[in-house]
């Protein structure tokens, strides 16, 4: 999956479920992380670091992401 495929799955997230989303990443991060699926629990925490900026707005949802 690409960076912009990742910003574009937070954005449609975010503007879905709002500030939920945030705690759906968060609880899906400690429940695979119980549950061994580190790689999974990974995804996850990006998603929710994005979102926290989205949510914040730190980034913009509708501009194209460029990470340094």
């Amino acid at each position: 999956m690409s960076t912009g495929d990742l910003y574009r799955l937070a954005s449609d997230l975010a503007a879905e479920h709002g500030a939920a989303a945030s705690d759906y990443a968060s609880r899906a991060v400690m429940t695979l992380e119980a549950e061994g699926s580190h790689e999974r629990a990974q995804f996850w925490f990006v998603m929710l670091v994005l979102l926290g900026d989205i949510n914040s707005g730190r980034i913009d949802p509708d501009a194209r992401i460029s990470i340094h």
